[in-house]
């Protein structure tokens, strides 16, 4: 972009002052990204360091190579060298450069086997699991990782020809081993088979997968990576992992991954940490090169090497198992010195002084760039709570390209209201405010929670709401006050919160039917056990039970909001909202959404100033029927005639309508009809 341009971010008044550091980050970006595309020809085949480096096959057996500067040796060792140093597996040097090579017969290894590296280096040695391969094993014994050797026939795709959906995106975030109600570790092949049906019937039409990137610890839900180019074998094979994307686009989904780049797992056998003996072949030196909060490493988003090696990391996932973009997570932690630890962003200083790590913004800006060079259509999403502008604007406007950011003060908001209001206070002015603020460059993907709100020591929404009452108050035959009130609240929740949303919207496993507790992974201080790290899904399939309710109210709410397109239309409209009466009124393209937060007050004949509609509405979906767990006051298949005012001097179009307190009402609006 040529550095004279103006753009729109830079068109917001409230940043004019901050113009030259805007027009500095992105001339540096621009600068970047042709150094890097002058050898190769685009940035896109720049990102194609994993056809480079790690084991391949050739048309003349075997090749192997390490990026590896501080080495002085370094040796296959594995099945097929006895787990000895041989010369026939040493690696050698290519001359005035940092990269080690060795070639190989074709009878040098064999699909299935185990290998490492080993290293020298001036002063040590250490084993090594290669920085590039495709396919780790881990011991259940010792828990350590081999590397495989990893050469079956290859992949056959269904789906080949699957390009993206631009429909509005309707997000399943989902982990592929606690997606089974069994206690243990679910499979890839599980997933394809029993979960993936669900979601499809449940209305989402994009699965969001976390924990693929290998790792080594499973109660880190995939965030402390160790090998960025393997699949989590826990899971399955890469095989089963290709069957389980391509079955989803089969089924007209999105598939997309939580990608971290924004720290690496400090183990050095397993991981990158001090891979060539030195500290700073990866990372930073130092503490800088040290995440204190999450103990784990930091990259050097300056170097060449390390760029080729995370563009790369982008572009290997959607060309080698067709996914269809990226969450990064942790982009607040990467775009600060700080990490944005400990850090309330209250002024827009605090994006464009030195605490911004500017080689981090240039690498976003570059991966970006990247993903959408290799599919146009492909989706990115940003993590970050720090609401940096133009983090999600695109490359041409002077941002650092994401599609959509995470609307992070949606969780942060009902969270607040659930455990440290009564809902009697609620206010309903704030509760808009926070769900529909948003910059108008830049989309945003708008939730109540993901996994984040429901790890241990925390609780799912539905848990916060009702408390105890979610083990032993949850049969519809109950008529439990607290558990009615929570289901209630609920639905209002997730209705508000898909309806105001600006571009997209996220659901985490389970939470759809208000799953009950907190996620834990297997520990010592829970004894190892798998109890809360699975899905409850006999819960939902349960029609005695009000999570079946909630089930239900979820997959006809985003089916009505999907046959209508409502979502794709402008932004909402707000027509009313009162504190005091707790009524929200809004319309959303033919849809006009009624909402009484009220806890015991009723609303009857209730004036509602709508835009003008010769023949009037009509209710297509009511949150107290009864087979959402409601009270079935409503009655269903109700039209409501547009009819004159009078308020003031102002004629107004109105419709009557009978709210009954903690109830929200969709209403369509009849358009004429030419005969």
């Amino acid at each position: 972009m040529p550095t004279a341009q103006r753009t729109r971010l830079m068109e917001d008044p409230y940043l004019a002052p901050y113009e030259p550091v805007i027009r500095r980050r992105v001339e540096n970006a621009r600068k970047r990204g042709e150094e890097l595309a002058a050898g190769p020809g685009s940035l896109a085949q720049f990102a194609c360091a994993h056809e480079y480096y790690g084991l391949h096959r050739t048309p003349e057996g075997w090749t192997f190579r390490e990026w590896a500067p501080n080495a002085t040796a370094i040796w296959l060792v594995g099945d097929f060298s006895g787990w000895a140093r041989q010369d026939a597996y040493r690696l050698s040097r290519l001359s005035g450069r940092d990269v080690w090579e060795g070639t190989f017969p074709p009878d040098a290894f064999s699909h299935g086997q185990y290998y490492h590296l080993e290293l020298q280096w001036n002063g040590g040695e250490g084993d090594r699991i290669p920085a590039y391969v495709r396919r780790v094993v881990q011991d259940p014994e010792t828990m350590l990782f081999a590397a495989q050797v990893w050469d079956p026939e290859p992949y056959r795709w269904q789906h080949p020809d699957w390009r993206p959906s631009r429909e509005y995106p309707l997000i399943y975030e989902t982990h592929v081993g606690m997606a089974q109600e069994r206690e243990g570790v679910g499979t890839y092949t599980e997933f394809r088979e029993n979960v993936l049906p669900r979601i499809v019937k449940a209305g989402y039409n994009t699965i969001q997968l976390m924990a693929i990137m290998e790792h080594p610890y499973y109660g880190s839900f995939g965030y402390h990576v160790s090998s960025f180019f393997a699949c989590s074998s826990r899971f399955g094979t890469p095989e089963e992992l290709k069957a389980l994307v391509d079955a989803a686009h089969g089924a007209g989904l999105n598939v997309i991954m939580d990608i971290v780049h924004s720290h690496a797992v400090k183990n050095e056998r397993d991981g990158l940490s001090l891979f060539d003996g030195t500290p700073w072949q990866y990372f930073h030196d130092g503490l800088r090169g040290w995440h204190s909060a999450w103990d784990s490493r930091c990259f050097n988003y300056a170097k060449t090497d390390v760029l080729h090696f995370l563009l790369s990391n982008c572009r290997y996932w959607m060309d080698e198992f067709h996914f269809d973009g990226f969450r990064f997570d942790g982009v607040t932690s990467m775009l600060y010195l700080h990490h944005g630890l400990g850090i309330d962003f209250t002024d827009y200083s605090q994006y464009f002084d030195n605490t911004v790590d500017e080689d981090a913004w240039i690498y976003l800006n570059l991966a970006n760039r990247v993903i959408h060079e290799v599919c146009p259509d492909a989706i990115t999403i940003a993590e970050d709570v720090s609401g940096m502008p133009g983090v999600a604007a695109p490359v041409a406007e002077g941002g650092i390209g994401f599609d959509y950011r995470m609307a992070m003060g949606n969780p942060e908001c009902w969270f607040k209201l659930a455990s440290n209001v009564r809902d009697e206070d609620w206010s309903i002015g704030y509760l808009w405010h926070e769900l529909t603020n948003r910059r108008s460059d830049e989309q945003t993907v708008n939730y109540i929670e993901s996994h984040d709100q429901a790890l241990v020591g925390g609780k799912t929404f539905l848990f916060q709401l009702v408390d105890s009452a979610v083990y032993d108050a949850m049969r519809r035959d109950q008529n439990n006050l607290f558990a009615n009130r929570g289901v209630a609240l609920h639905k209002l929740a997730r209705l508000t919160t898909l309806a105001a949303s600006g571009h997209a919207y996220l659901n985490f496993m389970g939470n759809e039917f208000g799953h009950p507790e907190w996620i834990d992974f297997p520990r010592e201080g829970n004894g190892h056990s798998y109890h809360f790290a699975r899905r409850q899904w006999s819960l939902r399939d349960n029609p005695d039970l009000l999570f079946w309710c909630m089930g239900e109210f979820d997959e006809a709410m985003l089916s009505l909001l999907r046959q209508t397109k409502a979502l794709e239309h402008s932004a909402p409209r707000r027509f009313y909202s009162s504190d005091e009466s707790k009524i929200l009124v809004f319309e959303r393209g033919a849809l006009l959404f009624l909402f009484n937060f009220h806890s015991s007050i009723s609303v009857s004949d209730y004036s509602v100033v709508v835009p003008p509609a010769s023949r009037g509405y009509r209710l297509r979906l009511d949150t107290d029927e009864t087979r959402f767990g409601g009270q079935g006051r409503i009655q269903p298949g109700q039209t409501f005639e547009v009819i004159d005012e009078l308020r003031g001097n102002e004629l107004c179009n109105v419709i009557k309508v009978y709210l009954p307190s903690r109830t929200a009402m969709i209403l369509e609006r009849i358009e004429d009809t030419k005969e």
